[in-house]
Order: C-alpha cells, then structure tokens, then sequence
C-alpha cells in the first residue's frame, strides 16, 4: 500500500506541535469525529498508526477492523485502553510515553500529600465561610518526621519518594516485587525497601504508582486498608482499579483510616451518586496528575515520534508487547542511533 493511500488515526485531537511533526513528516492524519467505537470502527481500516489518549479502548472487536495497522502510540504511559494481546497476535506494535509525565506526576502527587497534611480543602472552606477561629483548632500537621510508603517504584514513584524525603528526612518505605534486587542499592540512602504489609502498618501516608494489570486490580482491598493506621492517608494517582473503590469509601467513612487524595476512579468520569463526592476527608482530582500544559505537549509529541519512527523503519522506543518483534515484518528494523547531547 502506497504511503498516500493510508494515514494516522487520532480517535481524539492531539496537541498541535505534535500535528507539525507528523506535518512535517508527510504524514496525512484523520481526526475522528468522537472517541466511540461505532465512529472509530471505520476509520480503523486503513489505518497505518493511531496516537492514542485515554478516551476510548481498542478492544479485540475493534481491532479485528484493522487491516493495515503497525502500531498504537499511547500519550500517555499506561496501555490499559488496549488490548495488547489482540493487538500481538495482529502483528501491531503497541508503545507507551513512559517516563515522559513522571516528573509532572509526581509534582502532583505531592501536592495532594500536601493539601491532605496541611489540610488545605478545609481551612480554605471554612476561611470562606467567615470561620477564621478555626486556625486555633491546628488541624494541619508537619510532614517533617513522617513515613511515606510507595507502591510501586519506577520512575514516578522514585521521584515522589525523593521529594517526600527531602521534606521528612524519614526513610520512604518502598514495595515493589519486580525492581531487580541489584537496583535496590542504588536507593539505600533515602528508601527502604519492605513487604506490602510492613509498608502499610507503619506509613503515615500510602502513595500508589503501579499499572493496572491482572496483579495489580484490587491489589489494595479492605485487607489492606485496615492494616493502616487510623491517622494515615491514602494516594492514588496511577488507576482507579488497583484500589477497590468500595472498601476505600467504607473505610473513609467508618475513620478507619484519616483520609484520601485520589485522582483515578473505578469508573471515570466519576458517578454522581459516588460517595467520595461528599465526603469531607477526601481531596479528588479528576484524572488530571498529568495534564499540564506543558505535560500534555511532551506526551503527544513522544507518542507522535515513535510513530513517526516506525514508519520510516526505526524501532520505536518503549514497546509494551515485545514478543510483537518475533513476526517476520518487523525483521528488517533499524536502531536508531543515540544523538551525542554531552556537548
């Protein structure tokens, strides 16, 4: 198939730096006119590439309409909203920004540990509501001196410990079964590294940052939730599905433990009905850790790169699925050198 008669798919619009670079690189690109599967289906066909957001998910039926597509470049760094191993067995390379919104996420991250310390949601309520008596009441609380624990320790989780650290001077506990045991050394100076258990008694406030996948759904439960402590807080900012929604709200609303600061759901956006919308105790976010301006043009320039790569015949970086690179078209691939910025 000539490069003309096939293009990029972008289910949802993409920032237009990114737009340039594909632009540029004399790629046409289709905008679909909503995220659903009923319009996404047909413009799936001829396809050659999707930059893909979080607004819809390429499931086995949707993906079983494409007949020419290489690669979906995720924006952002999960892939949960594909389903990777139909997209494996269709030869299609399935690619993610890792690493591109760490830093932008963890900044929010810790200014939800903040304002859940500080307890900036009810001071500001009550200042507006005439009650200035209440700063007698010293409702806000030092993070000097305080432990964190961290779920997870890739690159967010390490940045979070680190800022965490700085503030506390306390050891982050950390709890991660997949980092390699000879990487551990190498955060001897402010982590220590425990079972989920240890981590979840002894934390004064329980941050989470693994990907949602079959090990992970549900991972933190009533079980673990009543393991806390009564004054500790939990944070989510990876995916609403590793926490289960209905044992945090029971927990939240018996003071089993003193509060949350969540920017995921189970669902999304957030049913009305949710009782995290009236609680008190709970600070939310929605789904925006990594939506800064400056974040979102980082992210879909990276996921337009790789394919922009790809279609020139470059391995592109962070493959989800590289089992994919066994087929027989993806043989031929070149590496692309690593440019020199010493200088």
């Amino acid at each position: 198939m000539e490069q003309n008669e096939w293009y990029v798919l972008l289910p949802q619009p993409i920032e237009e730096e990114a737009l340039e670079i594909l632009k540029n690189s004399g790629f046409k690109t289709i905008v679909a006119p909503e995220p659903n599967v009923e319009v996404v289906a047909p413009l799936i066909k001829k396809a050659r590439a999707i930059v893909l957001r979080t607004g819809i998910r390429l499931n086995r039926e949707l993906l079983t309409e494409a007949d020419n597509l290489w690669i979906i470049s995720r924006t952002g760094t999960g892939v949960d909203n594909v389903d990777v191993k139909a997209a494996t067995e269709k030869g299609i390379i399935v690619t993610s920004s890792v690493g591109v919104n760490a830093i932008t996420v963890a900044e929010h991250t810790l200014s939800l540990i903040l304002s859940l310390f500080k307890q900036l949601f009810l001071l500001d309520k009550e200042t507006r509501r005439g009650n200035f008596e209440i700063r007698y009441k010293n409702y806000p609380q030092d993070i000097r001196g305080k432990k964190l624990g961290v779920v997870g320790f890739g690159k967010i989780g390490q940045l979070v410990a680190k800022y965490f650290y700085n503030l506390s001077k306390e050891k982050v506990f950390v709890y991660d079964p997949f980092l390699p045991e000879g990487l551990k050394s190498n955060f001897s100076n402010f982590a220590e590294f425990v079972e989920l258990q240890e981590l979840l008694k002894f934390s004064d406030v329980v941050s989470i940052h693994v990907p949602l996948n079959k090990y992970t759904s549900n991972m933190i439960a009533r079980k673990e939730l009543i393991t806390m402590k009564p004054t500790a807080y939990l944070i989510n900012t990876s995916r609403g599905g590793v926490v289960r929604e209905q044992d945090l709200i029971e927990v939240l609303q018996r003071g089993i433990i003193r509060g949350a600061a969540l920017d995921v759901f189970e669902k999304e956006p957030i049913d009305s009905s949710n009782p995290l919308l009236k609680m008190d105790n709970v600070v939310l976010t929605p789904h925006t850790a990594a939506l800064t301006k400056e974040c979102v043009v980082r992210m879909a320039v990276s996921a337009v790169k790789r394919v922009v790569d790809l279609l020139n015949g470059y391995l592109p970086d962070n493959v989800a699925n590289p089992e994919v690179l066994k087929a027989e078209r993806w043989q031929n691939l070149k590496k692309k050198e690593v440019e020199d910025i010493s200088e």
